[in-house]
């Protein structure tokens, strides 16, 4: 179903709100993976203000839909998502990677709630996805498991064993999002370990491919409402991401990955997120 006007205006401001606090949270850090954490805002939105099954008031809620974070490095992004959605409080961001804080680099599902799986050594993620979803299947049970991954971490064989399994075992309560902004730490994905062609290797491993500008509030909704019916073989989406994006002086810029930000670049970083919102 289309997204209405109202949804798509409200999913804009809170992608826009969701970048500041990212640019705070890695401020207030001394530095955090703040491109990818860009990147992938689109697709984070969308499944926790539209999608997701989930109660922040109980974040043991068995029926819940999962979430995996597999490029759990992106924390920086998530983390600001979560206070929003009230699991913890705003507040708890300014300690983000402090000692003797609950949000480290990478969150742990033991001490963050909301947080479902520790993730961040990657290639996991996918893995751990898959046995959430068999586990969901063997207990009758009906809630989703939404697993992102990052494009460098696909250099990993594990996740192409787990793609392998969820073929095989048909784990259509699975439900995959890559987010392809080809650039990893130490370059573009295609000069470091060249993943093209991508989409036709997922294929070649029997999933069904949806490829979606992953910037596009319309485009990620058809993919994942045809992603939640269909029942045929696993989906994996393809959001192909701009790392850094909002941000004029990081985008596409694989030195991002990881970086710093003094009280100067907050404020050049956020009027560019501003600009960016305002163009829309």
């Amino acid at each position: 179903m289309p997204l209405t006007q109202e949804e798509f205006q409200q999913l804009n401001s809170k992608a826009c709100q969701i970048r500041k606090d990212t640019i705070d949270t890695v401020y207030w850090a001394g530095g955090g993976h703040v491109g990818g954490s860009l990147s992938f805002t689109e697709i984070m939105v969308i499944l926790y203000y539209k999608y997701l099954r989930i109660d922040p008031k109980n974040p043991q809620w068995p029926d819940r839909d999962r979430v995996v974070l597999s490029k759990g490095h992106a924390g920086v992004g998530y983390a600001p998502i979560l206070a929003d959605k009230g699991y913890f409080p705003k507040e708890l961001l300014k300690e983000y990677n402090h000692t003797g804080s609950i949000l480290g680099m990478h969150l742990d599902g033991n001490k963050v709630p909301g947080v479902d799986v520790s993730t961040g050594s990657l290639g996991h993620g996918l893995p751990i996805a898959v046995g959430l979803a068999l586990g969901a299947r063997l207990q009758n049970k009906s809630w989703l498991t939404y697993c992102i991954l990052g494009d460098g971490e696909c250099d990993e064989g594990s996740v192409w064993e787990a793609a392998m399994a969820a073929s095989h075992y048909k784990v259509t309560n699975l439900i995959t999002i890559v987010d392809r902004n080809r650039m990893m730490i130490d370059g573009p994905t295609e000069e470091v370990m060249r993943l093209e062609p991508f989409a036709d290797k997922w294929k070649a491993f029997g999933w069904i491919v949806k490829e979606v500008d992953g910037h596009d509030f319309n485009q990620l909704a058809d993919a994942i409402e045809y992603a939640q019916k269909e029942d045929s073989a696993p989906v994996v989406i393809i959001a192909h991401t701009i790392k850094g994006k909002c941000v004029d002086f990081m985008e596409d810029k694989y030195e991002w990955h990881y970086g710093g930000l003094d009280s100067e670049k907050v404020e050049l970083a956020k009027a560019c997120i501003d600009k960016h919102y305002c163009e829309m």
